[in-house]
């Protein structure tokens, strides 16, 4: 005899959400094996640009975060060559410089004190859409998690490296997740990694959905109230484990030298 044909919806989602909560175990890697994951899987999904790009994470100390030595592309970061750097990005521990540019991301982790991980690339589909001076249109279910809470940055300050464009970018960002740089790339940031990686990964996906449908004709906006319900569906720490999860275990098959 079933039980739940007759439930509500909104009875089903708690219900699910509960069964989650028992059932998906929490990644146990350390926030250092975390980053060097977060850098090889979004190097599989497109996100290298040469040297471009940096993915960053508060470390325990306060006023600290790890990022990536200046040189290495996001396929040969692992675990054991990250850098720890205060927020002069001081070396404190590594070898190596940082990227100059990380001095925005200390004006998102000051500006922004829930935010924990921050990841900037410039993946093809969202620099290409970039370029248009538009902003991220969401209107797919997959990528509600992104529905009014990707702010749009349209003036490029130039490189980002001076104390100017990291106010600029962190007040652009506001109360929004993501960003969108005009003739730049993207920016997300997240409680944590996990999420972090899973908002990065769909801004892609939905920046090569809006530039592959403004080629076939005009986006049809989604229902704003059915895009919030999936936007809280999808948008829970649960979520984000089992993404990252999943993607860690297709990443290290491929660099098994990544937690080293």
């Amino acid at each position: 005899m079933t039980s739940t044909l007759n439930m509500p919806k909104s009875e089903l989602v708690k219900q699910s959400q509960q069964l989650m909560e028992k059932t998906q175990a929490a990644p146990t890697w350390s926030t250092r094996e975390k980053l060097a994951l977060t850098c090889r899987i979004l190097f599989d999904a497109g996100h290298d640009s040469g040297l471009a790009g940096q993915i960053t994470a508060r470390a325990s100390a306060t006023d600290t975060y790890y990022t990536q030595q200046l040189g290495l592309g996001f396929d040969e970061i692992s675990a054991s060559n990250l850098l720890l750097v205060d927020q002069d990005l001081n070396r404190l521990e590594g070898e190596g410089m940082p990227n100059p540019a990380n001095r925005f991301h200390t004006w998102v982790y000051r500006e922004h004190p829930a935010v924990n991980c921050i990841i900037h690339t410039h993946p093809f589909y969202a620099a290409t859409l970039s370029m248009l001076e538009e902003p991220l249109v969401v209107s797919h279910m997959d990528t509600c998690p992104l529905f009014d809470d990707c702010a749009f940055l349209g003036n490029w300050p130039g490189i980002p490296v001076g104390n100017e464009e990291g106010v600029l970018i962190s007040q652009a960002l506001g109360n929004k997740r993501t960003l969108l740089l005009a003739h730049h790339g993207l920016l997300v940031t997240g409680k944590s990694v996990e999420e972090a990686l899973m908002l990065a990964h769909l801004i892609e996906r939905a920046a090569k959905m809006q530039l592959t449908a403004m080629a076939a004709g005009a986006i049809q906006p989604i229902d704003p109230a059915l895009a919030r319900e999936a936007h809280g569906w999808i948008s829970t720490e649960k979520r984000y484990q089992a993404f990252f999860s999943y993607y860690a275990r297709r990443a290290l098959r491929s660099h098994p030298d990544c937690l080293n």
